[in-house]
């Protein structure tokens, strides 16, 4: 169709910008304001436009929502757990949007009693989050948090479950995140700065005192620190965290007697990283002291907690990355990565058992379940990979049987898993470094370069993408699309070091990783750069932002969620929420170097006058991670530089914030707005 709709072209009024004796001019720098009607007209008209040009989509985005809604089980719960006496169980029910949280005493088989109905809860707002649930020791009380806004900042507060009374004390702009002390009447919670949304004060709370009266027992004074408070799965301790990118710090108290004063565990080190768990009268670390780049496992005695007492347990290896530990009373589970592969390591305390658990493919996903039982015979993990639904299987330590407790069950008529297949593959990057890529497709394809394919990655913060299934995903592989997961650096597929060689003064590499990618895909005729699409999120996002400016000619088309593009003004206002805590990552373009380099890839400082792929940019007005400004201002740039007549949509979900819609349903709506994009590119409309 003609396009006959009016583009918006967002007004232009010049902001100088000046640091290092460098200038910036940023057209659009007005659009920070959200509380200026002109700014949301603006956006406003982004959203009438995305819809006018998408309108001939609209009858199948609804099918295809349907489609992906019925391969789900809309009358659905989770696999019960046991703690304390209870069985906790969280349902969905058919017609409904949220879940309701459930549980019953001693047997399976007793009464049920409802928590919270998050249906009711949610009523009268368009955003709802039910952040957590921290049920007291005598099991009478839960201390849970709600967010309306999407901006994460949660207000707690507490449900007596014998009464159904909510009592009347709101504690608000919390992190959502709360633990009791073993006396029923103590709470501990995380505040966040109002200003930065930075989680920086821990304080204690008493039952029935009165919010104005909670004591503040830790302040994190340091800009770059987030700080979080815990009880230890043993239920011995309180343990309240601090943590930056390189570096963490531990306190413990005595979860008997809430009101003595915290200790510190380790004081803080530049670089050192660590984290505890409580078991018996030890503690156990994850720690990469005295140069661990892939972590090691050590432990030391409750009563003397630094660091020149810590012992090796597991001791580094410099091809296996320890991601995490599950404490149970007769074995230790590890959680570790080799090769970009999960493994989960059972080990018994009394030193008879070292084996792991088996697992064949080279496509699939495990991690370590909800275990918080320290008595429990068995080990709850999940297990998927791009061709297998989730399952939730319970190991049985002494029978060494597992039983799968569930498989994620695909409603409908259009799923055979034995119509895909999966592989890895690996890319060489231009510095002959080997970059893997997780890719699955339905049998039959032909390597001809026809194919449309979907490469997405995010390449940050040491967070891996392992490759996983998803019952939406299959409404692109059942139109003939390949979905390819690319492992770039910056994420820990391949271990720390893959991490470190993606961050700060590497950060490049993350990009080139990508389009490096990109170009083995084309040159192996997996698809063409007439049917190659991009897609990341976040930082992401970034990384989206990044690879078109240099290379826009490999993509047809281009996905870019709530993306972080505007790094170098962001980084440079610490008053915007993430930023300090974000140097460690990213860098501190105070300095000289880093503002040079970031200023070398960020990608709203660097949109030329040339032509650009096809792109639909996602957003929400509330979030607090990457402000819906960014992705706008991008956008605004991108409309006035580019050279092409290739799709510019802008999507702003004015309700919302980084995770997109609440509600179970919502936010598959925004999927199919963009595989509607996506597949209408590739001419196919239904």
């Amino acid at each position: 169709m003609k396009n006959t709709v009016e583009v918006p072209l967002a007004k232009k009024q010049p902001k100088e910008l000046k640091i290092h004796s460098d200038v910036r001019i940023d057209n659009y720098y007005w659009l920070n304001d959200r509380e200026n009607p002109e700014v949301i007209d603006y956006l406003n008209s982004e959203n009438d436009y995305t819809k006018q040009m998408m309108s001939h989509t609209e009858d199948f985005q609804n099918a295809l929502f349907e489609e992906m809604k019925g391969r789900i089980k809309e009358d659905d719960s989770t696999v019960p757990y046991k703690l304390n006496g209870y069985w906790y169980i969280t349902k969905y029910e058919k017609g409904k949007d949220y879940p309701v949280y459930i549980r019953k005493k001693e047997l399976l088989t007793a009464p049920e009693e409802i928590l919270f109905d998050c249906n009711e809860m949610a009523k009268d707002f368009s955003y709802f989050n039910l952040g957590s649930i921290a049920i007291s020791p005598d099991n009478i009380l839960a201390c849970f948090s709600t967010d309306t806004v999407s901006r994460r900042q949660y207000t707690i507060q507490i449900k007596n479950l014998v009464t159904g009374e909510v009592y009347p004390d709101k504690i608000l702009n919390t992190t959502g995140s709360a633990t009791w002390a073993n006396d029923n009447k103590t709470l501990f919670y995380s505040m966040k700065d109002e200003v930065t949304l930075r989680s920086h004060k821990i304080f204690k709370h008493k039952l029935h005192s009165g919010t104005k009266n909670d004591e503040l027992v830790f302040h994190e004074k340091d800009e770059t620190y987030n700080t979080f408070v815990y009880k230890s799965k043993s239920r011995k301790y309180i343990i309240i965290g601090s943590s930056s990118t390189l570096t963490s710090e531990y306190r413990i108290l005595n979860a008997d007697t809430p009101d003595d004063a915290f200790k510190i565990f380790q004081k803080r080190l530049r670089e050192l990283d660590y984290s505890i768990a409580h078991y018996k009268d030890h503690f156990y670390i994850i720690a990469n002291s005295d140069g661990a780049t892939n972590f090691k496992l050590l432990k030391v005695n409750e009563t003397q907690t630094q660091k020149e007492f810590w012992e090796d347990v597991i001791p580094h290896r410099d091809h296996v990355l320890i991601e995490d530990i599950e404490i149970f009373k007769d074995y230790l589970v590890v959680n570790e990565r080799e090769n970009g592969l999960n493994k989960l390591r059972i080990m018994s305390w009394n030193g008879t058992e070292d084996y792991y658990l088996p697992f064949n493919s080279e496509t699939y996903s495990t991690y370590i379940g909800n275990n918080p039982d320290f008595d429990s015979e068995v080990l709850r993990y999940g297990f998927n990979s791009l061709t297998s639904p989730s399952a939730v299987i319970d190991y049985n330590f002494y029978t060494k049987q597992s039983e799968i407790k569930k498989e994620q069950e695909v409603l409908g008529n259009d799923f055979n898993k034995n119509d895909y297949e999966s592989k890895r593959i690996w890319a060489t990057a231009r510095d002959g470094v080997n970059v893997p890529i997780s890719i699955v497709y339905k049998k039959g394809i032909q390597l001809n370069g026809e194919n449309p394919l979907l490469l997405y990655a995010y390449g940050s913060y040491g967070s891996t993408t392992d490759p996983s299934f998803s019952t939406i995903r299959l409404s692109l592989l059942n139109r003939g699309f390949i979905y390819a997961i690319a492992h770039v650096r910056g994420g820990e597929y391949l271990g720390r070091e893959w991490y470190e060689n993606g961050k700060l003064l590497s950060k490049l590499n993350t990009f080139y990783d990508y389009i490096d990618c990109s170009k083995f895909l084309i040159e192996q005729k997996y698809t063409s750069n007439k049917h190659l699409y991009a897609y990341g999120g976040s930082a992401g996002g970034l990384l989206m932002g990044a690879i078109i400016n240099m290379n826009p000619e490999l993509y047809n088309g281009v996905l870019a969620a709530v993306p972080f593009v505007d790094v170098v003004t962001t980084m440079l206002d610490d008053t915007i929420p993430l930023t300090t805590g974000e140097y460690d990552e990213w860098g501190n373009p105070n300095q000289l170097e880093y503002y040079k380099y970031m200023k070398s890839y960020s990608p709203y400082d660097n949109v030329q006058e040339k032509e650009y792929p096809n792109m639909l940019v996602t957003t929400g007005l509330y979030d607090s991670q990457v402000q819906y400004w960014e992705p706008a201002k991008w956008v605004a740039k991108l409309r006035d530089l580019k050279k092409d007549s290739n799709k510019l949509l802008l999507h702003v979900n004015m309700d919302s914030g980084h995770g997109g819609a609440s509600g179970r349903f919502e936010s598959i709506k925004e999927v199919a707005l963009e595989y509607a994009f996506l597949l209408d590119l590739e001419g196919i409309h239904c």
